[in-house]
């Protein structure tokens, strides 16, 4: 026989599950005639005054219905199973269209828009960090005699772009040296350590000026570009989505949308999510951020070979499909993973 605690978590799971599909208050006769709970409209309704008084449950207008709290959906995500996975078609379905991005750029920007259109939120994909990379190639590409682009290409896919003024021109012979050089104190390495190697470089060249030269400004444009950045950069996608459940946020929609576009809260809890394949779910105030007390962020980490690349996740009402969206939230944050850390 069921225990009272798990007859009255059976209540508010129903009670969870209307109000989220429905939008509308439930009451005890409509919970018994819509789910198999077993026992009658009288202990559904004594559950009910107890899940209210212990605060799971609210009751928003006199003689309505109840509807879950902020507490309430935590006991009812606390309590979830494992998250359900997708179905192998599903999981074929995002693999194909991630894989199908050019680029990192691409890959992020498909990577939220298919999250936004399977969580009907909106999706946010942070930048792979810095911190985190190591430099795969760079490449040494001549624009003219005496200027050159230099092409950072991190372990993440992030790609960065410079140009170096010489001062001086280079034959064909110097450029390869310069490219060799340069590679062999990069490559491979975290970009802190890379960082170190490559300002380091120019002193350990006897004999020839012109290239120490040169590898002194490459090495000083590349330091530059080598030392983490302190800002950080956002790909969201499905802001509109918001717009469809304004009554949700309890008229503080715009706060949500002026967190989203200053993107300081957003990068926070994203930046405390550092474990790839751990869902994350912060709802109304523990989001620690006042303009984010009417939304709840479904979050993970993203990343290959036991390195996490970034955080990704949603942000939504507090009624939300929390099964649903970290199912979703998990199987895209696995797949952006696998797509990066293959190229």
């Amino acid at each position: 026989m069921r225990s009272a605690d798990e007859r009255r978590f059976e209540v508010l799971r129903a009670i969870v599950a209307d109000f989220v599909a429905t939008k509308e208050p439930i009451g005890s006769k409509t919970l018994v005639e819509r789910h198999n709970l077993g026992v009658s409209s009288a202990t559904v309704r004594n559950d009910m005054a107890v899940l209210e008084a212990e605060g799971y449950i609210t009751q928003p207008h006199t003689s309505s219905g109840r509807i879950p709290t902020e507490k309430g959906y935590r006991e009812f995500v606390d309590r979830l199973d494992d998250i359900k996975p997708l179905s192998a078609p599903e999981r074929a379905a995002i693999q194909r269209f991630l894989e199908g991005g050019v680029d990192l750029d691409d890959v992020l920007r498909r990577a939220v828009k298919l999250l936004a259109q399977l969580t009907r939120q909106v999706a946010i994909v942070q930048y792979p960090t810095l911190t985190t990379s190591s430099v795969r190639h760079l490449e040494v590409v001549p624009l003219t005699p005496a200027k050159l682009l230099l092409v950072v290409i991190t372990d993440t896919g992030r790609v960065d772009q410079r140009i170096v003024e010489l001062g001086d021109t280079l034959d064909e012979f110097e450029v390869s040296r310069l490219r060799d050089l340069l590679g062999q104190a990069l490559e491979g390495k975290p970009l802190a350590a890379a960082s170190v190697a490559v300002s380091d470089l120019a002193s350990q060249i006897q004999g020839d000026v012109r290239l120490a030269n040169a590898v002194g400004r490459a090495a000083t444009v590349l330091v530059e570009t080598l030392v983490e950045h302190r800002e950080e950069r956002l790909v969201l996608g499905g802001t509109a989505n918001l717009t469809r459940n304004t009554a949700d946020f309890g008229g503080q929609l715009r706060q949500v949308l002026e967190a989203l576009e200053e993107q300081v809260v957003v990068l926070r809890l994203l930046a405390a999510q550092q474990e790839a394949g751990k869902v994350t779910v912060r709802i109304g105030h523990e989001t620690e951020a006042e303009e984010m007390a009417c939304a709840s962020v479904v979050s993970t980490a993203y990343g290959s070979g036991g390195k996490v690349f970034g955080g990704m996740g949603v942000v939504g009402p507090t009624r939300m499909d929390y099964p649903g969206t970290m199912a979703n939230v998990a199987a895209v944050a696995l797949y952006i993973g696998e797509v990066l850390g293959s190229r």
